[in-house]
C-alpha cells in the first residue's frame, strides 16, 4: 500500500473501463457516497478517498501551512490520480470537493474528461456584486462557535446543513462525521473554505462541469449555481434539484442519485 493511498484510505471498487472519483466535503468522509456508489460499481471503476482532515484520516498526517489553502487538497488529489495510474477519470466533487477538483483541472486538465460538482461555491462571502449567501460577521461567529465547544456546535450545525427532519438518519450521520473531526483541525478547515475565493480560478477550467444544486441549502444560495455558469472557461450546465440541505446524496438519494447518475453518464449536448 503506498503513502499516498494510506494516508487518504483511497478504495478502488468496481471494474469498469472508465474511472470515476468521488471526493466528499467538509465534515464528512467517503461514506457519503453510500447511496450513490452500487449504482457505479457495475458500470465503472469508482476510486474513493477521504480529505486530510476528516475524522477518518490520521490527525498526525494534517499539515496546517499546507491545507491553508485549496490548492494543498488539489496536490493531495493529484496525488492520488498518480499513485493509482488514473490517465483520465469523470471526478464528482461535494461541496469544497468541487473547487478541488476545478483546481486540479485547470493544473492538470488532460486529466479530466468532466467535472460533476454539487453543492459547490466559489466563495461563501458576500461582496459588492457577488452573493454568496455570509458575511463576514456571520462567519466570524461560525468560526467562535467551533471554537468554544465543538461538540455543542455540531449539534446544532449538522441539521442546518442537512436541513429536513431534525432526528433523520442523514442528520445523525452527518453529526457523527463533523464530530469525528479533531475540533483545532476542523475550525482549520472550516476558515479555509469559508475564507475562499474562486472566483478568478473558474474562469480557467476549460474541463465541462455539470453543476448539481439543491434548491434549498444553507451553505449555497442557488444564485450561486447561475454565477458558476455564466463564469466557468469551459461548457456547463446546472441542474437545481427539489432537494432540501447541502448534502442531498445523503438526505434525499431518491431524488439526488438519478440525477447524479444521469449527468456522470451523460456529456452536455453541444
Amino acid at each position: 500500500m503506498g503513502i499516498v493511498e494510506e494516508a487518504h484510505n483511497v478504495r478502488v471498487l468496481g471494474s469498469g473501463q472508465q474511472i470515476i472519483v468521488l471526493a466528499h466535503g467538509f465534515g464528512t468522509d467517503q461514506s457519503v457516497w453510500k447511496h450513490l456508489v452500487p449504482h457505479l460499481v457495475d458500470d465503472y471503476k469508482v476510486v474513493m478517498y477521504d480529505n486530510m482532515g476528516a475524522g477518518t484520516t490520521n490527525p498526525d498526517y494534517f499539515d496546517f501551512d499546507r491545507y491553508s489553502t485549496l490548492e494543498g487538497y488539489a496536490y493531495d488529489l493529484l496525488a492520488i490520480l498518480e499513485e493509482f495510474q488514473v490517465e483520465s477519470c469523470i471526478f464528482v466533487g461535494h461541496s469544497v470537493s468541487g473547487m478541488i477538483g476545478a483546481i486540479a483541472a485547470v493544473m492538470r486538465p488532460e486529466l479530466f474528461t468532466k467535472l460533476v460538482m454539487i453543492a459547490a461555491s466559489p466563495r461563501y462571502l458576500n461582496d459588492s456584486d457577488y452573493y454568496g449567501g455570509f458575511e463576514q460577521e456571520d462567519l466570524e461567529q461560525l468560526f467562535e462557535a467551533i471554537r468554544s465547544n465543538y461538540k455543542a456546535w455540531c449539534s446544532g450545525f449538522a441539521p442546518l446543513a442537512v436541513g429536513g427532519d431534525m432526528d433523520s438518519v442523514a442528520v445523525q450521520e452527518f453529526s457523527r462525521t463533523l464530530f469525528n473531526m479533531r475540533p483545532d483541525i476542523a475550525l482549520s478547515v472550516a476558515q479555509t473554505i469559508f475564507q475562499s475565493d474562486m472566483r478568478q480560478v473558474i474562469g480557467m477550467v476549460t474541463v465541462p462541469c455539470h453543476i448539481l444544486q439543491s434548491v434549498k441549502d444553507l451553505a449555497v444560495p442557488v444564485v450561486v449555481t447561475e454565477y458558476l455558469h455564466q463564469n466557468l472557461g469551459g461548457e456547463s450546465i446546472v441542474e437545481v434539484m427539489s432537494s432540501d440541505g447541502h448534502l442531498p446524496q445523503l438526505s434525499s438519494p431518491d431524488i439526488v442519485i438519478p440525477v447524479l447518475v444521469r449527468h456522470i453518464r451523460h456529456d452536455i449536448a453541444v
